[in-house]
């Protein structure tokens, strides 16, 4: 079954006088449990198409279902597309309820400790887990990802006394803290050294396999390709292949 699925994406932006095309009619779906790549060099569109699947990109026409949900449904899109208020609030809750995000910087908040920054989102708004567990029940919930991700002593460090693997797993710890379906990670072991890479990796894929979160990746990293059951190739802005293993 689908739980992304985007049809016919473009994205073109413009540039003074000259309209840049950064992915050009962009088609394929990613089912539940997905560990899925999207790869392809700089500059080929891949981050251009997972900030679309995340909501954070606007597409320029084409189709954005989450979820079976169809998030453009009566907007008129264009190059300069405007969100209305009723927009933005939509993809607002589809972000927080929808999807999770991992970044290559981490962007952890400094003054809150690891247990903390994992928190966070809970306290945001509505989402599968604030809405279905007491207090207690996401504290004990909060402590598992933190076993799970081998972080259970480093609870109260901050950011600044871990190391950048250690900062990673806090960030994919804080990715599943709302039990969001989907996880977008951008370049997730580009700031890390190759061993802190692999056991971000294998992690990742132990969670993938345990939790059945799916997984979708931007990266040019070929062990995270290699790793991956779904394969989709874009170079200049078009898919050039879209493989399942």
């Amino acid at each position: 079954m689908s739980i992304i699925e985007l049809k016919n994406i473009n994205k073109i932006y413009q540039m003074d006088k000259v309209q840049v095309t950064a992915v050009n009619n962009a088609s394929f779906s990613i089912e539940k449990g997905d560990f899925a790549v999207i790869s392809g060099p700089s500059g080929s569109g891949k981050s251009t198409l997972l900030n679309t699947i995340g909501l954070i990109d606007t597409p320029t026409s084409g189709t954005v279902l989450i979820n079976n949900i169809d998030v453009y449904k009566d907007t008129k899109l264009g190059i300069n597309t405007t969100i209305p208020n009723s927009l933005y609030t939509k993809l607002t809750n589809l972000r927080r309820t929808q999807l999770g995000f991992i970044f290559q910087t981490f962007n952890l908040l400094p003054v809150l400790n690891v247990y903390e920054n994992v928190e966070l989102p809970l306290t945001l708004g509505s989402s599968e887990a604030s809405d279905t567990m007491n207090k207690q029940q996401l504290s004990e919930w909060i402590d598992y990802l933190l076993d799970t991700v081998g972080l259970t002593n480093w609870k109260k460090h901050k950011p600044s006394e871990l190391s950048g693997g250690q900062r990673q797993r806090v960030a994919i710890a804080r990715a599943l803290v709302t039990k969001a379906p989907v996880i977008l990670a951008d370049e997730p072991t580009a700031n890390l050294d190759s061993t802190n890479g692999d056991q971000i990796l294998d992690l990742m894929k132990k969670l993938n396999k345990d939790l059945n979160t799916t997984f979708i990746f931007s990266t040019h990293d070929a062990k995270i390709v290699n790793m991956s059951d779904h394969v989709i190739k874009i170079k200049d802005g078009t898919i050039i292949s879209d493989t399942r293993s």
